[in-house]
């Protein structure tokens, strides 16, 4: 064992025994990593990989969140390439599918696992970006040392999970540099920007997912949560964005009940047949720009009819 392995081993052990993992994610993940997954932070073993056709099959079962990631993780790849950085996309089992690399670096990156078919779970290679990604269902950052396998101490990475039309996880994004000097600050950054790119791909799934719909933010959000809705023709909501689910608190992957947008967006309503019927001839009017023979033959009645009830509002 190298003198930095034996000196990560004990640290782990110390902040084991201490009963700091009620008191800090990153231990709670430590004792995950130890104590349900049987890890030891010495393992010098390379880690767990598919072979290629273990990893075709894992593909497919992901192929529609691989090609609406895949020009997201082509910017994101961009962001970091500078930075020594790998971009890589993985499935609920903490397998990598995709990724973007410098070809430069690539035996690096292959030597390290930053590479498809690398599974990167909690159960396989202890606390990393990824695997403790998917345990958390949140966004986080394991920044060398933070790693729980000695393996892994030289690897800064940052991940971000990405949930699906119907609110659950689907996949993770995340980006791992070896370099050594990465400041806190663009650490920060690449964070952020990781979390970006899997709302962009969320949003990307939720309009895919409803074609015909149209969608709104959630109202009293901020718009970088990624909180949207889908109306359908009769001004009921019929999806919901994990964080919009989250705001209405309906949990992720339930059947989601249509509602009226209307209630959601607080409005106070009074609806009675003749309000509705108000409604359906303001908007036939105003499509029409105030052409009454247009509106009428959008509404498939006479000019005589419509002009008969405009009288009456």
């Amino acid at each position: 064992m190298s003198t930095a392995s034996a000196m990560h081993h004990a640290r782990v052990e110390q902040a084991l025994s201490g009963g700091q993992a009620v008191r800090s994610a990153l231990v709670a993940s430590w004792a995950r990593s130890a104590s349900l997954h049987g890890l030891d932070p010495s393992r010098r073993r390379d880690p767990y990989r598919l072979t290629d056709a273990e990893l075709r099959v894992a593909k497919e079962k992901s192929d529609p969140v691989i090609a609406h990631a895949a020009p997201h993780l082509d910017q994101l790849f961009q962001m970091v390439n500078g930075l020594g950085g790998c971009v890589v996309l993985a499935d609920t089992d903490g397998v990598a599918l995709d990724r973007r690399g410098h070809s430069a670096m690539d035996r690096d990156f292959e030597d390290a696992g930053l590479w498809t078919g690398t599974n990167w779970s909690e159960a396989s290679a202890g606390t990393n970006a990824i695997g403790t990604c998917l345990a958390e269902g949140r966004a986080v950052t394991i920044h060398r040392d933070q790693h729980f396998l000695a393996r892994n101490i030289g690897l800064s990475c940052s991940s971000a999970p990405v949930y699906d039309a119907e609110g659950r996880l689907a996949a993770v994004f995340d980006v791992s540099t070896a370099r050594p000097e990465l400041a806190e600050a663009v650490a920060t950054l690449i964070a952020q920007t990781v979390q970006e790119a899997a709302r962009k791909t969320e949003a990307d799934m939720f309009h895919a997912a409803f074609p015909r719909a149209r969608i709104v933010m959630m109202p009293g959000l901020e718009r970088g949560q990624g909180a949207l809705l889908a109306v359908d023709a009769d001004d009921l909501v019929i999806g919901a964005t994990r964080s919009a689910r989250m705001h209405m608190r309906v949990q992720g992957g339930a059947k989601f009940d249509p509602r009226p947008l209307a209630d959601l967006l607080d409005v106070a309503s009074h609806e009675n047949m003749e309000s509705a019927a108000r409604a359906v001839l303001a908007r036939a009017m105003a499509r029409a720009n105030g052409n009454v023979s247009a509106a009428a033959r959008s509404l498939g009645v006479s000019r005589a009819t419509l002009h008969r009830k405009l009288g009456r509002q």
